[in-house]
């Protein structure tokens, strides 16, 4: 096993643990505007091999992760809706300041960086500001790293079966074995948040929300690797040393985390 991912891993737990389960939401908030923004640059310098992004759009939406708590709760559902289209004005608005020169090309890239990146990330910001949140975020974070663990191991042992050339070295072994781990990793998880928490979640309940958003984190390791492989790059960055960068690192975190919010609506 690669000797830098198992250092990283083992040294970044406690700094995630620290953030998610001591932090309160300031903490969690700043935290997430500081990975948004390392993402987000990942991304821009990623996608500047095809286009131009309006970087100043993208790292100012960023900060939008560390002021929603702030917002009332009767026009947050306002706020998030018309996020969307003003952020699309004001790239269109750099269009014509720029009498062109900013591309159609360049203004859609950016905005699917922005509703990747952002608008993903938030989604980890809503969990955390839910009624128990401490608790539910930790469920989010077991089926996308729980799922990334035993897809690797799993993959390595037995994997035979390649699943896509988008990232030749997953198997279909790994992806049901990252499935199956991640699964029984929350109902250990259920089992000491029952017990010791005096929480009352259904095991049933977080067995189907386990394999969904299992296999909706697999679906965005996908996705980030389909975005690597159109540009031609291994990894985001060399942030993380053997993960990668920042994005390499999340990216089933964020695409996982809007599902889990509405799952967890449920509980």
């Amino acid at each position: 096993m690669d000797i830098k991912r198992l250092t990283s891993g083992l040294l970044g737990f406690p700094l995630v643990l620290a953030i998610f389960l001591i932090g309160n939401k300031i903490v969690v908030d700043i935290a997430l505007v500081i990975i948004a923004l390392l993402a987000m640059n990942e991304y821009f310098n990623a996608i500047s091999k095809v286009a131009k992004p309006v970087r100043w759009v993208g790292y100012a939406s960023c900060f939008s992760i560390g002021i929603i708590h702030l917002v009332p709760q009767e026009y947050l559902n306002m706020i998030v809706t018309l996020s969307v289209p003003t952020i699309l004005i004001i790239l269109f608005s750099q269009v014509v300041a720029t009498e062109m020169k900013t591309s159609f090309k360049d203004i859609a890239y950016t905005f699917i960086g922005i509703f990747y990146v952002v608008f993903f990330i938030m989604f980890v910001a809503f969990i955390n500001g839910m009624p128990n949140g401490k608790i539910l975020i930790w469920y989010a974070i077991i089926a996308a790293w729980g799922t990334d663990i035993f897809a690797y191991f799993v993959g390595r042992a037995i994997g035979k079966h390649k699943f896509s050339k988008v990232s030749p070295k997953k198997s279909i072994e790994g992806c049901i074995g990252g499935t199956v781990g991640a699964v029984a990793l929350m109902l250990i998880y259920t089992y000491i948040a029952n017990k010791y928490w005096q929480m009352n979640y259904s095991y049933y309940f977080i067995a189907g929300a386990g394999i969904v958003l299992s296999l909706v984190g697999q679906i965005g390791d996908f996705a980030a690797s389909t975005i690597k492989r159109f540009v031609d790059i291994k990894d985001y960055s060399n942030l993380i040393p053997g993960h990668g960068g920042m994005l390499d690192r999340i990216d089933s975190l964020i695409f996982l985390a809007p599902f889990a919010y509405a799952l967890f609506t449920l509980l």
